[in-house]
């Protein structure tokens, strides 16, 4: 898996679900039987909602948390981790008041008066962060444990981990006593490129574990309408979205990407919008011809909405599309609300990639989607959205074959990782890391793929998920 939040997705697992409530009123009960679960004044944390499951699909508000929460601050994310609903006492603890502006690389949602309505996106959550109980040593290796038991369980033997420093220390512990359940390859921000290139020097890096790069952001994501397009968003046209922090202005984001990969340190970048993947791409090939050729293999994170000279320039560039095909049946059933149909005929364009040979990379983005790699071979292949009302597939000259995309979810992103000589293929050398699964992907309906059930996990020749014997979650 060539993109994943570990500690998030173990912490998400932990929290309550919030990501498959179907109304207002079907998340602020689940979130009251939590609430009510949790002891008084503990922070309330994680949930994962999506409005756009709601009819109607309007964000929720503080006056929505309310009742539900009592005297417990809460702060939710969104499923894409770019926005986040906070209830009045996290808001007050925050000093968020209508006095206060919106930050470099944020918003604060207001209501009609002018009062912050309870949603933060992007930047604007840091505010919270800083005053939200740290995680404690404890809760965060509980979180991993948890995490790499689930994906164990759905097959996956490596992670990209783009996290943050206090994970490595986990990963490391975990490791010594032999707890590792699949390979990391980890991946810090971009912002701390030194810290981190310094902390690689330190890591004893082996078949377990290694500090693989660094990942930045150049802006937010497309359902909170921060992803930066070239032009107006058609839901809202006062907005062309916004860039993340890191990337105000985009000359410091490049003297650090320099840098970065001066000392040899690989990186990736998330972008979104497609003038955010056409500035990336500018930097990357600048960035190149300035610190002279090498194999830097340079990613883009997400490569979501493209434009087609942006699709020819990648690999033209050698640059890594690091993709998640999941978020493609997930967005497809609301994006050309925000952005038209015509801007999303260049939306997920696996085809076109492949096409234009790009080497394409997939993951899940999990916590984000699914960690399951059969359920993103599925929404490659067949890109039926999860309402079910594209059964041809959203933009069905983008779907790839199963072949193309396993590829992509394997020899491809070990590629993505510099790991292809020991992993991404079953050879004669390589690491006995593998799935035994109960039907062939190959020989069923496309549409049955992601209903496909893991049979056996094994890391380094040893069982470390047995649908036989199952572990359950803690």
């Amino acid at each position: 898996d060539a993109h994943t939040h570990m500690s998030q997705g173990g912490f998400n697992l932990l929290a309550v679900d919030l990501r498959y409530a179907k109304d207002e009123a079907e998340f602020t009960r689940k979130l009251a039987e939590f609430a009510r679960s949790r002891p008084a004044g503990v922070w309330l944390t994680d949930g994962t909602w999506d409005h756009e499951q709601w009819r109607p699909a309007r964000l929720p508000t503080k006056a929505l948390l309310d009742p539900a929460t009592g005297d417990r601050p809460a702060c939710l994310s969104r499923t894409d981790g770019h926005m986040m609903v906070c209830n009045s006492l996290a808001l007050k603890l925050a000093g968020i008041t209508r006095e206060t502006p919106d930050p470099p690389g944020g918003v604060i949602v207001r209501d009609a008066s002018g009062e912050p309505a309870g949603v933060l996106k992007d930047a604007a959550m840091d505010a919270v962060w800083k005053v939200r109980p740290a995680r404690t040593r404890a809760e965060l290796e509980q979180a991993l444990r948890t995490a790499l038991q689930h994906a164990a369980r759905f097959g996956v033997t490596s992670v990209q981990d783009l996290s943050g420093l206090d994970d490595l220390t986990v990963y490391e512990s975990l490791r010594e006593k032999g707890e590792l359940t699949a390979r990391v390859s980890f991946r810090p921000s971009l912002t701390i490129w030194e810290q981190a290139r310094d902390r690689k020097a330190k890591l004893r890096e082996d078949e377990w574990l290694r500090l693989g790069g660094v990942k930045g952001f150049v802006d937010g994501a497309l359902g909170s309408s921060t992803a930066v397009f070239f032009e107006p968003y058609t839901q809202d046209p006062s907005t062309r979205g916004v860039y993340a922090a890191e990337a105000i202005p985009l000359s410091q984001m490049e003297e650090r990407i320099a840098a970065a990969d001066a000392a040899g340190m690989p990186v990736e970048v998330h972008a979104i919008g497609d003038r955010a993947n056409a500035e990336i791409l500018d930097i990357f090939e600048r960035v190149a011809k300035k610190n002279g050729p090498r194999d830097r293999r340079f990613r883009v994170e997400h490569a979501q909405h493209l434009r087609p000279q942006e699709i020819r320039r990648f690999a033209a560039l050698g640059v890594i599309p690091s993709m998640q095909p999941y978020h493609a049946i997930d967005d497809g059933r609301w994006a050309e609300k925000r952005i038209g149909r015509e801007r999303c005929r260049g939306t997920y364009a696996f085809r076109s990639l492949l096409d234009a040979k790009a080497r394409l990379a997939f993951g899940s983005d999990w916590d984000v989607a699914p960690i399951s790699p059969l359920q993103g071979v599925y929404a490659a292949v067949t890109r039926r959205t999860l309402d079910e009302k594209n059964p041809r597939g959203w933009i069905p000259e983008q779907k790839i074959t199963v072949a193309e995309a396993l590829r992509a979810y394997t020899a491809n992103a070990a590629y993505a990782a510099f790991e292809e000589k020991e992993k991404g293929s079953l050879a004669v050398g390589k690491l006995a890391d593998f799935v035994i699964l109960a039907r062939d992907p190959f020989a069923v309906a496309p549409e049955e793929i992601g209903r496909i059930d893991v049979e056996r996990t094994v890391v380094g020749g040893k069982t470390v998920y047995s649908r036989s014997v199952p572990a359950p979650l803690r």
